[in-house]
């Protein structure tokens, strides 16, 4: 499943670019993730953990870099990983492009994400309107941990982004399903016009 999605966030691309370098550090803004052991060149062992309604999955995996390109700003990350207790599996590849703003940088993220087992079971609405959620928060936890590191906070004190929980993503993405079933439902009739 292709999922598509972009944030700005108001700060220069360069530093974006500069915090994209270290993946641990990305991971670490992602609700549930943490990449903890660095198993090669760019090679990173982790764990991410979600839950969804009354599935809660922690999955064990690896992220693998597989090209930066420093002129367009670009970054491909293949990831997979399986739930410690044998209920599906994950692949993931991750491609973010940053692109210089009025106000700051443009964060594209394309992920091709494919799933087996008890994460499969949601449909495509659902599992975009979770990642857009994730998404969301990702971009508030980065510009967080850009900022602090910034004023001279250590890592241990700046810390992890916040487990992923369940009922706050599946409260918000059902949200985000109403408004999407309420605009098509009640948008006025325009016929067509000649």
């Amino acid at each position: 499943m292709l999922i598509k999605s972009e944030f700005e966030v108001p700060l220069p691309v360069d530093k974006v670019w500069a915090f994209f370098q270290d993946i641990p550090q990305v991971a670490a803004c992602l609700p549930g993730a943490a990449l903890n052991e660095e198993i090669g060149p760019d090679q990173y062992a982790g764990t991410v953990g979600i839950r969804m309604g009354p599935v809660k999955m922690d999955f064990a995996g690896r992220a693998d870099v597989k090209e930066r390109d420093q002129v367009n700003k670009t970054i491909v990350v293949e990831a997979s990983g399986a739930d410690d207790k044998g209920r599906g599996q994950a692949a993931l590849g991750l491609t973010a492009r940053l692109e210089p703003t009025a106000t700051g940088t443009m964060v594209v993220v394309e992920q091709d994400l494919q799933l087996s087992g008890a994460a499969a079971q949601y449909g495509r609405g659902m599992i975009s309107d979770v990642t857009a959620v994730l998404m969301r928060d990702f971009a508030t936890n980065m510009q967080e941990r850009i900022d602090a590191l910034d004023r001279g906070v250590s890592l241990d004190q700046v810390g992890g982004a916040k487990s992923a929980s369940g009922l706050m993503i599946a409260i918000q993405a059902v949200w985000m399903a109403l408004k999407r079933v309420g605009r098509r439902f009640f948008l006025p009739y325009q016929p067509n016009r000649i």
